[in-house]
């Protein structure tokens, strides 16, 4: 099995530039349906990743902070730099990286910097377990094949 993380992470990355407002990149995450876009700074090798802005870091700094989303911008509201990871991490690496910085998603990058894909926990957490499951289904297949081959 490929561990690394170019082969499970997502390829169709939301993204907003780091002048857009939080209102803008709200409403992105409200019509793709997920929970985080990268913020992102375009440059002669791609977009570059420069930022993370979650749902919870709207919730959290902006709406219960009184602030105003339509005028603030995304990278305004960033409280981290972001951390990335190649395509060629390990999912070993990818889970350490998220434990070290106390992160959910991170930005996967090409040798280049630029953007390349995006992974989540859940990400890791499906790519991990699909084999887990197909072996502990080994024991029920090898029943099933001795019953139907020794009945």
């Amino acid at each position: 099995m490929d561990q690394r993380i170019g082969n499970a992470c997502v390829r169709d990355v939301v993204t907003v530039r780091t002048d857009s407002t939080v209102a803008e990149a709200a409403s992105l995450m409200r019509r793709h349906h997920i929970g985080a876009v990268v913020i992102v700074e375009t440059g002669e090798h791609g977009a570059r990743p420069v930022g993370i802005l979650t749902d919870r870091d709207i919730v959290v700094e902006v709406v219960a902070g009184g602030l105003a989303p339509q005028t603030l911008k995304a990278m305004e509201v960033v409280q981290r730099s972001v951390t990335t990871v190649t395509k060629d991490a390990s999912c070993a690496e990818i889970v350490r990286l998220m434990s070290i910085n106390g992160v959910r998603r991170l930005p996967v990058v090409d040798a280049s910097g630029a953007l390349v894909g995006i992974v989540s926990l859940d990400d890791i957490l499906l790519h991990l377990v699909t084999p887990l499951v197909a072996v502990a289904d080994l024991a029920a297949r090898e029943r099933r094949f001795e019953t139907s081959t020794r009945a």
